[in-house]
């Protein structure tokens, strides 16, 4: 899965619309916490545009191995804590978390080819792009923007796992999941909307 999404991810950013895409999101991102693009920073931020392979290959290995290795630890310690029954083993908690994983992995395989096509990084799989009249730096829009779809199934699928393991309810622990996800994007807008 690794593999594949950082391959996706490379061969868009290889292109000159996905260095200018990735380009965008920067300035996106400095602006969106506050901090000013002059010249010479573009010019700075379009010169890094010309590692996007390797930036691609990179958020693939964290957004995959780094996240599922920490994921797979957390849900380890509390279904620990919470099973009813049977005992569970990390390696068990790692197999549930990598397999929720695939959903994660299919919706940077979808917005591959979405971000060379709208040539912009910011995704089209928001909960955001719903609600295209809202102002972007309005705390909602940005709060909106920053629910992904698949990581909302991701989060589901996670849950479903999870209660697996756990002996608990499913529609428990997925709330649970999405309450954690949701509250996480909650904080991000907040200090995103201070920081501005």
């Amino acid at each position: 899965m690794t593999l594949v999404t950082a391959a996706a991810g490379a061969v868009v950013s290889a292109t000159e619309v996905g260095q200018l895409a990735l380009v965008d999101q920067w300035e996106r991102t400095a602006l969106a916490f506050g901090q000013a693009v002059d010249d010479s920073r573009y010019a700075e931020l379009h010169a890094w545009s010309r590692m996007g392979p390797a930036v691609a290959a990179g958020n693939a290995l964290l957004a995959g191995p780094g996240v599922a290795l920490v994921v797979s630890l957390l849900v380890f310690l509390w279904v620990r804590r919470r099973a009813t029954g049977a005992t569970v083993s990390y390696t068990q908690a790692l197999a549930v978390v990598v397999h929720a994983g695939v959903v994660l992995a299919v919706g940077r395989l979808v917005a591959a080819p979405l971000v060379y096509a709208r040539e912009t990084t910011a995704s089209a799989l928001t909960v955001g792009s719903w609600f295209p009249s809202l102002d972007e730096a309005s705390p909602v829009a940005r709060f909106l923007g920053s629910l992904d779809l698949f990581t909302l199934w991701w989060a589901v699928v996670l849950g479903i796992g999870v209660a697996v393991l756990s002996g608990q309810r499913a529609r428990t622990c997925a709330a649970w999941i999405v309450a954690v996800y949701v509250g996480v994007a909650l904080i991000a807008a907040a200090v995103m909307a201070t920081a501005a």
